[in-house]
């Protein structure tokens, strides 16, 4: 079975195409700058990393262009569309109406076009990927694959904001949750490579790069997790600030004569390490300015670290404990500085770090915590389109995914 899976930004779409049953990644790449005349995709083509310029106006025109690179004859893997089983998408924000992944159908698509509200950001273009679909290719049945599904296992005391009841009754003001699909993969995976079964476990995991969530995952379920409402809340990230008092975003409103869409760029994208640093929102050019000395790279680092600390300490006060915390995400997967920067001041906790396998582990699965460490702490590289990939086989199947 081939799934092509989607996951389309607002100016972007990246694309795998995975044969499932093999679990063979046949294509991947994505298309840039949608509706900019500098638009182009890129793609792999066995060892080669290949990029092109296209003239593409919107998502159908991005995903036209795709299906027609994977078909090619110069650089294709399959001979025609019909050779696509299955298409499935991410789709960022499901509210409280999805907590699985289901197949698309009218009624679907109207509960998708309800969380606008609350994620105009991200849902609309998710839904024009799979409107280009319906266009393309109509006969092929298509996954709605969300992000905040995994959440929706949080107790009430997790999810609920303090704020009058009434916000959350009439308009569904609460915390939601993102990355999921990234922090089940990661909390299953870790315990298949470990040999330990989910259930009487306490996982923390880090999804950390650019953005960045953290998950408390108790017997194999999500119980609380640091982003909110919005993708803004929780750890700092490379543009978005996290948490921060209200009241310090009221009176920059007030004094500066900010509109809300001044704040939400502000909090969204001048925020964060690039806000603190004045360098960037890359990791990689923060750490090389703190390595010559920046004091504000330094400052963005410290502070970057200090907050995953914290939240894992949090959490693990919250499960009465943590046997396993996982590293993953651009950051989590490739930093060993952070980790272990991260994992040091938690030797109280038990958390004792092997040196040696974090500063030689760069992407690979592996524990990077001593043999005495009383938590496992473990590299795990994710995978969201094998992810969405199995969800999509599962509900084509007539399984639950």
């Amino acid at each position: 079975m081939n799934i092509l899976v989607l996951n389309c930004g607002s100016s972007s779409v990246k694309y795998k195409l995975i044969e499932i049953k093999a679990n063979k990644v046949l294509a991947e790449g994505g298309i840039e700058k949608i509706g900019l005349p500098d638009a182009f995709i890129k793609f792999k083509f066995g060892n080669e990393k290949i990029q092109q310029d296209l003239d593409i106006n919107d998502h159908v025109g991005a995903i036209k262009s795709i299906l027609d690179n994977l078909t090619s004859k110069e650089y294709g893997c399959i001979k025609d569309f019909k050779e696509i089983d299955a298409v499935g998408h991410r789709v960022v924000h499901g509210g409280e109406k999805f907590n699985k992944s289901v197949l698309i159908n009218d009624e679907v698509i109207a509960k998708i076009k309800e969380c606008y509200g609350i994620a105009p950001l991200h849902n609309p273009v998710n839904m024009a990927g799979i409107d280009a679909i319906n266009e393309v290719l109509p006969e092929v049945p298509q996954v709605g694959v969300f992000d905040t599904a995994f959440h929706q296992t949080m107790p009430a005391k997790s999810y609920m904001y303090a704020l009058p009841y009434k916000y959350y009754a009439e308009d569904g003001v609460r915390r939601y949750g993102f990355h999921g699909t990234s922090h089940r993969y990661v909390s299953q995976r870790v315990c298949e490579f470990l040999g330990v079964e989910p259930k009487g476990k306490k996982i923390i995991t880090c999804h950390v790069g650019n953005g960045g969530s953290i998950t408390a995952v108790k017997d194999g379920k999500s119980i609380d997790t640091s982003m909110g409402l919005t993708p803004t809340e929780g750890l700092m990230m490379g543009t978005r600030c996290g948490d921060v008092d209200p009241g310090a975003l009221i009176f920059l409103m007030d004094k500066h004569n900010l509109s809300s869409k001044d704040m939400l760029n502000m909090v969204n994208k001048e925020s964060g390490l690039a806000g603190i640093s004045g360098v960037s929102s890359d990791m990689r050019e923060i750490t090389a300015a703190a390595k010559q000395g920046n004091e504000k790279a330094i400052l963005s680092l410290e502070m970057y670290e200090q907050r995953i600390t914290k939240y894992v300490g949090a959490f693990a006060a919250e499960m009465g404990g943590v046997d396993i915390i996982v590293f993953t995400g651009g950051v989590g997967e490739h930093q060993s500085s952070t980790r272990a920067n991260v994992c040091n001041p938690l030797r109280f906790m038990g958390v004792e770090i092997d040196d040696a396998a974090n500063d030689a582990n760069n992407g690979d699965e592996g524990i990077i915590s001593t043999p005495n460490s009383a938590v496992k702490v473990v590299v795990i590289p994710t995978d969201e389109e094998y992810m969405i990939a199995k969800d999509t086989e599962a509900i084509i199947e007539g399984r639950e995914p």
